[in-house]
């Protein structure tokens, strides 16, 4: 099993709009052995004929997606970075939501008269401000443009 075989196995999810869970479930694999496999990883061949079952393609094509040709073009796989990386700030964002309204609920009921909450809040608040500037490109020092230029301007290509 090679990388691009497993950009084949998460190509063909993606296109299906399943969750790792839910492929998983359809192939009777565990959630692990779908990332492992995504990953490219070593899979059984009971792994992949259940994956190539769901999915409706031949076991042989599954197996040997990468001979072929590149299922996955540098633009997809640029896209896809750039949606997990959203994805986990949204998923940080949800996180720091939770736990400081749990907080404040606790902060409230034990001592109402000092609302430290708020110092939690400030600290993790900035965190989170700072991941999503750089997750949207709001930082110039984190985009991918001014990493281009620093490259070139290492290697001598002054752009």
């Amino acid at each position: 099993m090679t990388k691009e075989t497993g950009m084949f196995v998460q190509k063909l999810r993606l296109r299906r709009g399943w969750s790792q869970e839910q492929l998983a479930e359809l192939c009777a694999l565990s959630v692990r052995t779908i990332q492992r496999v995504e990953q490219g990883q070593k899979a059984s061949a009971e792994s992949l004929k259940a994956l190539a079952s769901v999915f409706e393609v031949d076991f042989l094509d599954l197996k040997e997606a990468h001979m072929n040709k590149p299922t996955v073009t540098t633009d997809e796989a640029l896209a896809l970075t750039r949606v997990r990386k959203i994805k986990g700030f949204y998923i940080h964002l949800f996180q720091f939501a939770a736990v400081i309204a749990v907080l404040a609920a606790i902060n409230v009921m034990s001592n109402p008269r000092y609302l430290w909450v708020g110092w939690v809040a400030l600290g993790w608040g900035s965190g989170v401000l700072v991941h999503g500037l750089k997750v949207f490109d709001r930082v110039p020092f984190f985009t991918a443009a001014w990493e281009k230029r620093r490259v070139e301007q290492y290697l001598g290509r002054q752009i």
